[in-house]
């Protein structure tokens, strides 16, 4: 034998060959009637013969079937250390939370049935091409989702479990189209910080820092070994992933204070116990998707998200799940409207003004305190259902004289030495704390459809005594985000630089994430005199004058795509007003007005070096068809099939038009 089989093969075990052919099967019989016999479907029927092959005992097959589907990843020992990782922590003890909603299902004599469905993670695609597959996944995951569901045709209810940038999203947005059943999320929490150490979105900065001699080698291996200092959990940042939970919490999907729980610990477990009676709670009182996710569920959501600071990420998932849902897909006027009437209330890691990790966010109160400040200001509407059963106004009535509100408040203070109100503010404090609202939409002559900013972040010290960052400077043009980080670690960016990086929207690269950029700036000493510009997207970690989602993108024809290096920009951020502007102003030595400007920029061509990625896959070049033909990021990156079959309809009969005059010439 070769050396190739005999090491594949490895030594024969002659026993192993002595295999069973036939087995006696499970003891029993089903629970059939003469009605099942004649009426169900022979799929039903069926099914019953698979649940007993399974090893499901027959007398209890005919409990209420209950669906969980989760982001699950890697393969775990019973004592939780690993044997095959999964991608990140946020999926690796989700498991654990499957499991806790199994056994209650079951002990309720119902019948649990669980699929998976793994999702990557942003932080371990930064940089690299596995980037070009994070936001397209997020639509090809709540397809399978939903497949699966209909796949179960018995199921009563769906439990989604999930807690990273874009599982959990896909899982919202799955959940939010079943709209005739009970479905419930269970947010898979928050990991906690190292005791020494840095975080999970500092420590993605040890490269740009390492390059600027600010951490040595050892440094760098020592900070990195400890930045997840447990082993499941999203980051401890009000991130994406973190975001989305808060969201998920808002509009009334998942149980009240559950989002941003410690993973692995005994009061996270339980709440998977408590959705699993929730969702047959739901199936008695007749509770479906469509009354938990209306338009004023939308708004709570949006609203919430802005008293948050939430991650601008969230302008692509609320509208997503909004379209599922079949309501109202909100726009950029209602997030400017919402913005500008809601202050933000949070102390947390990335905005600040104090670093608190989002377990102290959930352990001063999470989503319910700050619904509490929100509601004396008659920012909410309490009348909105939930999956616990009640209306919003009722759930905030129990939060606000709760046992579990005033000793997990107290227990904070007890242990960290925090006071719960120094991390969710009421509206006056936040404000005499610096807090300014959350999110901008810059227009100008570069963004003629409008642009994002998570403005709140900006450092206070490069924003004038009149509330206002202002930046005028010349533009150096990137159309590689790696050409852009070299250029930083190379130090070819200096303060008062501005950088635009082009190019890299749905069509260039499906919309990357380009933290690498945003965390290198944060963390450098002049990075806060840098303005970036981008149509790609940032980390919801991502702080500073970073303005992405640029519309129209580069590759779409956008004049932001016909920057030069060396033209004059000029950016202007109100952080009151919540208004800006981006516009370039001047060639060389000349200076114009915008409208020149607009102009000018009209008759260029692009710019050179601008094209597609030559490593984007050709699945995301498809999703970036399909999400443009639907409305593109602003509708936020779905699939709206009415309107791509229009397109397509519209496509053939101008092919068929330009056949015939063809043949007729």
């Amino acid at each position: 034998m070769s050396d190739a089989l005999t090491y594949i093969m490895g030594q024969e075990d002659h026993e192993s060959y002595r295999l069973q052919t036939h087995a006696a099967g499970p003891q029993g019989s089903l629970p059939l009637t003469s009605d099942m016999l004649l009426n169900w479907p022979s799929g039903d029927l069926f099914g019953l013969s698979q649940n007993v092959g399974m090893g499901w005992k027959p007398d209890r097959l005919n409990g209420k079937q209950v669906l969980i589907l989760s982001t699950q990843g890697g393969l775990r020992a019973e004592d939780g250390t690993p044997i095959a990782l999964g991608y990140h922590t946020g999926h690796w003890e989700v498991g654990l939370l499957t499991k806790e909603a199994a056994l209650e299902i079951s002990e309720l004599g119902g019948v649990p049935f669980a699929g998976y469905v793994s999702d990557p993670c942003d932080g371990r695609s930064q940089g690299t091409t596995g980037m070009f597959d994070s936001l397209p996944y997020r639509n090809d995951a709540a397809i399978v989702y939903r497949r699966l569901v209909r796949s179960l045709p018995t199921r009563s209810g769906v439990i989604g479990i999930a807690t990273c940038d874009k599982g959990l999203p896909a899982t919202m947005i799955a959940l939010a189209g079943i709209h005739d059943l009970p479905g419930i999320i269970v947010p898979g929490g928050v990991t906690l910080p190292p005791t020494n150490g840095e975080d999970a979105a500092k420590i993605q900065t040890i490269g740009a820092r390492y390059s600027q001699g600010q951490i040595s080698l050892q440094e760098a291996a020592d900070m990195g070994c400890r930045t997840c200092a447990t082993p499941g959990g999203g980051c401890q940042f009000l991130g994406t992933a973190a975001t989305a939970q808060v969201v998920a919490e808002a509009l009334g999907m998942s149980l009240p204070h559950s989002a941003l729980a410690p993973s692995g610990q005994a009061l996270w477990r339980n709440i998977a116990r408590q959705s699993a009676r929730a969702i047959y709670w739901m199936q008695a009182k007749g509770i479906h998707m469509s009354h938990i996710l209306t338009d004023a569920a939308i708004q709570n959501a949006m609203v919430v998200h802005a008293a948050f600071g939430g991650s601008t990420n969230l302008l692509l998932h609320i509208p997503a799940v909004a379209h599922a849902a079949k309501c109202r897909v909100p726009d950029v006027a209602d997030w400017n409207r919402i913005n500008k009437s809601v202050p933000r209330l949070v102390s947390v890691l990335p905005n600040g003004p104090e670093y608190h990790p989002t377990v102290r966010v959930f352990m001063a109160g999470g989503v319910p305190e700050v619904m509490l400040h929100l509601r004396k200001l008659g920012l909410l509407d309490e009348s909105v259902k939930t999956v616990a059963g009640e209306n919003l106004g009722v759930l905030l009535d129990w939060w606000e004289s709760s046992e579990r509100r005033h000793q997990i408040r107290q227990h904070l203070k007890d242990t960290d030495g925090i006071d719960a109100d120094d991390i969710i503010m009421s509206p006056a404090k936040a404000k005499s704390r610096g807090l300014t609202s959350t999110v901008t939409f810059p227009i100008g002559n570069i963004a003629p459809e409008g642009s994002v900013i998570k403005s709140t972040a900006i450092d206070p010290e490069v924003v004038g005594e009149d509330g206002v960052y202002r930046h005028t400077g010349r533009a150096k043009v990137f159309t590689t985000e790696k050409s852009a980080v070299k250029a930083i670690k190379d130090g070819h960016i200096v303060e008062g630089d501005i950088m635009v990086l082009m190019g890299r929207g749905p069509s260039g690269t499906g919309m990357e994430e380009t933290y690498q950029l945003t965390s290198a700036l944060k963390h450098l000493p002049f990075g806060k005199y840098v303005t970036l510009l981008t149509d790609a997207r940032f980390s919801g970690v991502s702080t500073g004058a970073c303005i992405g989602h640029i519309g129209p993108e580069a590759l779409a024809g956008g004049p932001f795509g016909k920057l030069r290096n060396g033209d004059l920009l000029e950016v202007t951020i109100d952080l009151s007003r919540l208004e800006g502007t981006v516009n370039f102003i001047g060639q060389g030595e000349d200076q114009f007005s915008p409208e020149e400007g607009a102009a000018i920029l009209g008759s260029r061509p692009s710019h050179p070096e601008l094209m597609p990625d030559p490593k984007l896959p050709d699945d995301t070049r498809l999703w970036a068809a399909l999400q443009a033909a639907s409305g593109g990021t602003w509708r936020g990156s779905v699939y709206d099939v009415d309107r791509i079959i229009e397109v397509l309809n519209a496509g053939h009969t101008y092919l068929d038009i330009l056949k015939r005059e063809h043949r007729d010439s």
